[in-house]
Parts: structure tokens; sequence; C-alpha cells
């Protein structure tokens, strides 16, 4: 696999000074661009490689610095999160939603990104499980992703939705299917949904979240009521393989990948959007759309619902559609031999000659003070 020609790590590194003059960041933001910029350098450490049969010696390899936000660090995590799904995920047709909060949402996000965050996922969960079991009288399975960002990088906070085409009738002794094309009335499911979030909204409102007076406030209910909320509905995938290598796309990308990087120089970055188009932005600019993206330390943005939530109730499911209770899950291959089947390169070889390779560790090296910073990547890949 050949490397991007661009990096989001140089150009944190040189616009950063910039960047925090033109804007205050977050104690989330600066530990995820300080990780950005420390990933894959000598300050985490790393390894040599010598070969123990043709004494090739390797160039470095520094370790990863795994955050989550950094567009060098999801592919195994994503590759190992869908085969962990494999386990799970039941054998039968999944419908993809998307559930988008209304453009005037996204000042109380930026603000108050864990609550608003928390209550998309909580509305969202609820809207499918209710109508569930009012339309379809069935408990379904539900995995949330999300996202808050467009092609563009522009702020627009939304969940990509995996929801099974069936689920268990009350009391556990049938699994009823939907039908093939159809799961529910798009109209209904966002109404519901709109009523859902603005019970939330009221709420954090009472609890003085916001700063806003009664009649600000009132406006904004005023305009959000008003309003159709749009929940897109795409026709169901047939099998688990389709359903996982769709999802996968969505579970673990961040806001940009380096891939869709085309140019940097110093007074522009240049980078794909989508249906052939590029978008041009100052260095700056683009870090402030990259930082907007950020999550809060600690939340979660993976979530599973109704029998995805519960392993009995999933493992009554599987039995009854044809597929055993849930065994034990099987051991997860080394990061070597994830490695391996993403790229097709084996690590632990010599690539000139197939011999053996053995390791020489290298420490980190120190930066500013004498504490050597700690690694979360201690055994990690290169």
């Amino acid at each position: 696999m050949l490397r991007p020609t661009f990096d989001t790590a140089d150009i944190v590194r040189v616009h950063l000074p910039a960047l925090l003059c033109a804007q205050p960041l977050t104690t989330e933001q600066a530990e995820v661009l300080k990780a950005i910029t420390l990933c894959r350098t000598a300050a985490l450490g790393g390894h040599t490689n010598h070969c123990v049969e043709c004494g090739l010696c390797e160039d470095s390899s520094y370790n990863s610095c795994r955050n989550r936000h950094c567009p060098k660090c999801q592919a195994l995590t994503q590759e190992r999160w869908i085969e962990g799904r494999a386990r799970a995920i039941l054998p039968i047709p999944h419908f993809h939603v998307v559930f988008t909060l209304p453009k005037e949402f996204r000042p109380l996000a930026r603000d108050h990104p864990r609550q608003i965050y928390d209550a998309l996922f909580r509305c969202t969960s609820a809207t499918l499980l209710e109508m569930g079991r009012s339309r379809l009288g069935i408990t379904l399975g539900i995995t949330m992703v999300l996202h808050t960002w467009t092609r563009e990088l522009l702020f627009h906070p939304h969940v990509h939705v995996l929801v099974s085409g069936g689920g268990l009738v009350p009391g556990g002794e049938e699994f009823k299917l939907t039908r093939e094309k159809f799961l529910l009335h798009q109209r209904p499911m966002g109404e519901l949904f709109r009523k859902k979030m603005l019970d939330a909204l009221r709420g954090m409102w009472e609890e003085g979240l916001f700063q806003m007076t009664e009649g600000a406030f009132g406006y904004l209910i005023a305009r959000l009521a008003g309003q159709d909320w749009n929940i897109y509905l795409k026709e169901a995938f047939h099998t688990p393989a389709l359903v996982l290598a769709y999802i996968g796309r969505y579970t673990h990308r961040v806001g940009i990948s380096n891939s869709r990087i085309l140019d940097v120089k110093p007074d522009h970055v240049t980078f794909r959007s989508k249906d052939g188009r590029t978008v041009t932005l100052h260095p700056v600019v683009f870090l402030q759309r990259f930082v907007q993206h950020i999550l809060p330390e600690g939340f979660k943005k993976i979530r599973h619902a109704g029998l995805y939530a519960s392993p009995k109730a999933l493992a009554q499911a599987k039995a009854l559609v044809g597929e055993a209770p849930l065994d034990k899950p099987a051991a997860q291959p080394s990061w070597q031999e994830a490695l391996l089947a993403l790229t097709g390169r084996d690590v632990r070889r010599c690539q000139a000659c197939g011999g053996e390779l053995h390791h020489t560790v290298l420490l980190p090296e120190r930066i500013g003070s004498n504490r050597r910073p700690r690694s979360p990547t201690t055994g990690g890949p290169p």
C-alpha cells in the first residue's frame, strides 16, 4: 500500500501557532493535535528490524499514537471491530438509517457536545425501538455510529444506524422478519424523533444548561417544531458480509483521511470532497474545521440498542433464526496478523529474502522536561 503524499500531522506542526492565535482550544482538542504530531515519530519509541538470514537492516519504524481522531491510526481498529461484529450480527437483512439534527442544533452541539450527542443517541434508539414495537410488534437490533462532519469538513451532527430487518416478538418465543424492502414509514419516524429531541432539549434548558432567555428558547423550540425532520432510509442489505462491509466504512472514520489531501502549500490545503469536487482552504481554516469534530474525552461514538445491547436476547434471536447461541469470542489475531490481512505485508518477515526479522526496541526521545512521555502504543504496530 502506498503511503499518502501529504499528512495532516505536517499541517498541524506548521500551523498550530497560528491556530492558537485564531481560537482557543479545548483540552481534548489540544491533546489530539499533540498526539497527531507525535504519531509514528521517535517521541513514541519504535523498533528497527534486522533479518537473521541476509542481515538486511530496515529503517526505523515508530509506534502509532492510537488516538481515535488520528488519520493514520484507525485501519486496524476498524478491521478488528468488523471481525468482532461478524460474530454477533444476525444473519438477516439489515437497513441503513440516518438521523440528522437540524442546523439550529449546531451552536448547542458545539458548546455542549456531550449532552447533545447523548440526547441524539437516546432519541434515535428510542424512536426505532418504540416504532418497532408499536408498528411491527418486535424488538429490533440497533447499532449506531456518530458522525459530525460533511465531506467538506463542515459541522453536521448525524447518526448512521444499522437496523435489523426483524426482531423478537414479546416474550422472546418467536422471531419475525420485516418486509424485504420496507422497515418503517419515514415521516412518522421523523415526527417521533422530533418530539423526543425537543423533549430532551426542554429538559436540558430547565436544568440550566443553556444560557438562553425563556423567549429565546421558546423561539428556538417553535422553529424546530415547525420543521419536517427527514429521516434517510436505504433499502436493506441482504447478507451480513454486505452489512459489515458497508457500516464498517463509518465506524472508525475520522473527519479527513490523509489520502484525500491533494495539495499542501503555506497558504492553502486542497482535499477531495465528493462527486469529483475539491475544497481549498487556508491551513488554519482547515485545522479549525478539523478540531470541531474532536469528541469529548471518553465519549462512546459507537453504541448498541435493542437486541444488540442484550447478549441474552441476541442469543435467543440467533437460536430462532437458525444459529446457535453466542459462543465465547475467538481470540483476536495479533496486530501483525491483522496488518498482514489488511495490507498483504508480513512485518515479521524480511521483504528481501523472507527470513525472520529480529526487533531492536528504540526508546522514546525525551521531550521538553526530563520526564519521558507516556506512550499508549507499547507493543503496538509501527
